[in-house]
C-alpha cells in the first residue's frame, strides 16, 4: 500500500528538508523562515464552457522571496491541490539556489484535465487565470515569472504573455513575464529539450564517478547502461533520445498511461514516439513485450530507473521490488521519503529531482535574460568568431600545406548559434552543480546520500543571501 495515502507530497518534501537542516548549524529562526511558503494564493473563477459556467479552482504559491523574481511552472491537472503546489514551489526554491539562478521558488496549478477541453476553452481558462494573477501582482518580469509544467507548454505561455501585455501596455520588459514561450514570441532555442537534456548531463556526470560506479558494480560512463523510463512526455522523451543518441545508453523499458513495454536489447525512442503518434499508444510496438501489469515498470531489470512523470510513483509498497542500481529523478518528487529510506538501505543511489531536473529553470533563466536584454544570444559575436576561426584554419592550412575540406572547415570555423550557447550554458551549470553537491557529500561524513547533500548545498546559498540582506546577521 502507498504510504503517500497518509504522507503527502508536501510532507515528504518537508521531511527531506528537516533531515538536511538537522545536519547544519544554521540558526533555527532562519531555517524556520526558509522552510515555509511565503505567499499562497488560492482562487476560484468562472469560465463559460459551452452553454454553462464552470468554477475553476487554481493556485499560485510563492515559497521564497530571498531573491526576486520568484520562478516556477504552471501545472494543468485534475490532481492539482494546494499542498502539491506548495511542495513544488518549495522544491523550486532549492532547485534555483542549487544551480545558481537568481530566483526564489514559486509554482502554479489549475485543477483541470486538459484533455477534457477544446483549445478555445483552454485559452479562456488560461487567460482568466492570468488575469487573476495580474490583479494580485503574482506575475511580472521582476515579481513572479511562470513557465510550463505538466499539462502546459509554449501555447499556454503565449496566451499568458498576450494577456499580460494587454493589461501592461508599454511594459518594455513584458516579454520576460513568462518563459517557455514559442521562439516567435520571445522564446529561446533549446528550452523544450532543456529538462531532459539536463537529466542527461547530470546522469552522465554521476556515471563518470569511478569510485561510486565500482561500488555499484557498474563500469564508468553512460554508454551501454540499461535505462527504464516512466513517462514519455517532454522530459522522458528527451531524456531517452539524448541518452540514446549522444550517450549510447540502451532504453530497455518504457511505461506510459496505456501500459509498459520491454525489450532487453533496446527500444528506439525516436521510432517509438513516431509509432505512438500514429497509433495513439506505445503498446504493440514491434519487438517489445507488454507487461501484464503497467505498474511493474519499477521491477524491470535495468541499471537505471528514470521516473519522468508525476510525484510519489516509487513508494513504500513497491520500493523493495526495484532492481535498478540508480534512480534518476527526472520528475518532481517521484520517490517518497519512506521509499527513499528503503532504497538507501538497499544501496540504491538516488540522483535527486531538485538537481537533476533543474535544466528547465536554468534555460528559463537564459530566456529571461534574453528578454530583458532584447537581443538574441549569439547575434553580436557569431560572425566575428566565425571569421576569426576561419582565419585560423586558413593559417594552419597555409603553414602545413594541407587542404582542409569544406565539411571540416564548417565544423571547425562555425560560430555558435543560440542553441549552441544554451546547451553549453546548461552543460556547464549541471556539471558545476553536480561537483558542488558531491563536494558537500564527500567532505561531511554524516551525509550519505545525494538528496541531503543537495539540500545542504542549496541551504548554504540561501542562508548566505539572508545574511547578506541583514535579516539574519
Amino acid at each position: 500500500m502507498k504510504e503517500n495515502a497518509h504522507v503527502t507530497f508536501y510532507e515528504s518534501v518537508l521531511s527531506s528538508f528537516d533531515k538536511a537542516a538537522a545536519l547544519t548549524d544554521l540558526p533555527k529562526g532562519m531555517l524556520a523562515q526558509i522552510r515555509e511558503c511565503n505567499s499562497i494564493y488560492q482562487m476560484r473563477f468562472p469560465v463559460k464552457i459551452g452553454n454553462t459556467y464552470e468554477v475553476i479552482e487554481a493556485y499560485r504559491v510563492q515559497h521564497s522571496q530571498h531573491r526576486n523574481p520568484t520562478k516556477g511552472g504552471i501545472r494543468f491537472s485534475h490532481l492539482v491541490g494546494q499542498e502539491e503546489v506548495m511542495a513544488l514551489a518549495t522544491l523550486m526554491t532549492f532547485k534555483c539556489a542549487l544551480v545558481d539562478v537568481p530566483f526564489g521558488g514559486a509554482k502554479g496549478g489549475v485543477k483541470i484535465s486538459p484533455r477534457n477541453y477544446t483549445p478555445d476553452q483552454l485559452e479562456k481558462i488560461t487567460r482568466r487565470y492570468t488575469t487573476e494573477l495580474i490583479r494580485k501582482n503574482f506575475i511580472g518580469p521582476g515579481l513572479d515569472v511562470p513557465a510550463p509544467d505538466y499539462g502546459t507548454g509554449p501555447r499556454e505561455m503565449a496566451w499568458i504573455l498576450d494577456t499580460y501585455n494587454t493589461f501592461k501596455v508599454g511594459d518594455i520588459d513584458g516579454l520576460a513575464c513568462v518563459t517557455g514561450k514559442p521562439i516567435t514570441q520571445g522564446g529561446i532555442r533549446g528550452r523544450t529539450e532543456a529538462t531532459g537534456r539536463g537529466v542527461y548531463y547530470g546522469l552522465r556526470e554521476l556515471l563518470l564517478q569511478k569510485d561510486e560506479m565500482s561500488e555499484l558494480g557498474l563500469s564508468p560512463g553512460i554508454s551501454g547502461k540499461r535505462l527504464v523510463i516512466q513517462g514519455l512526455g517532454n522530459v522522458g522523451s528527451y531524456t531517452g533520445t539524448i541518452s540514446q543518441e549522444e550517450g549510447g545508453a540502451i532504453i530497455v523499458g518504457v511505461s506510459e498511461m496505456e501500459g509498459t513495454i520491454y525489450n532487453k536489447d533496446g527500444i528506439d525512442i525516436v521510432k517509438l514516439m513516431r509509432f505512438r503518434r500514429d497509433t495513439g499508444s506505445i503498446m504493440n510496438f514491434p519487438g517489445t513485450t507488454a507487461l501484464a501489469n503497467r505498474e511493474d515498470w519499477v521491477s524491470l531489470d535495468c541499471d537505471i530507473l528514470v521516473p519522468a512523470a508525476l510525484e510519489s510513483q516509487i513508494h513504500q509498497g513497491n520500493a523493495h521490488s526495484i532492481k535498478a542500481k540508480i534512480i534518476a529523478e527526472a520528475a518532481n518528487g517521484p520517490v517518497t521519503s519512506k521509499a527513499e529510506e528503503i532504497l538507501l538501505e538497499m544501496g540504491v543511489v538516488i540522483l535527486p529531482d531538485m538537481y537533476l531536473n533543474a535544466g528547465g529553470v536554468t534555460v528559463s533563466y537564459f530566456e529571461w535574460l534574453k528578454n530583458l536584454s532584447h537581443m538574441r544570444f549569439g547575434r553580436m559575436e557569431k560572425r566575428f568568431n566565425q571569421n576569426t576561426y576561419s582565419s585560423l584554419v586558413d593559417l594552419v592550412a597555409k603553414t602545413t600545406g594541407k587542404v582542409i575540406g569544406e565539411k571540416e572547415r564548417n565544423l571547425i570555423a562555425r560560430g555558435a548559434d543560440e542553441i549552441d550557447l544554451v546547451r553549453s550554458g546548461l552543460e556547464e551549470t549541471m556539471i558545476s552543480s553536480f561537483y558542488q553537491i558531491k563536494d558537500v557529500k564527500t567532505k561531511r561524513k554524516k551525509i550519505k546520500d545525494y538528496r541531503v547533500a543537495a539540500f545542504i548545498t542549496a541551504l548554504d546559498k540561501i542562508a548566505s543571501d539572508y545574511t547578506n540582506m541583514g535579516i539574519f546577521p
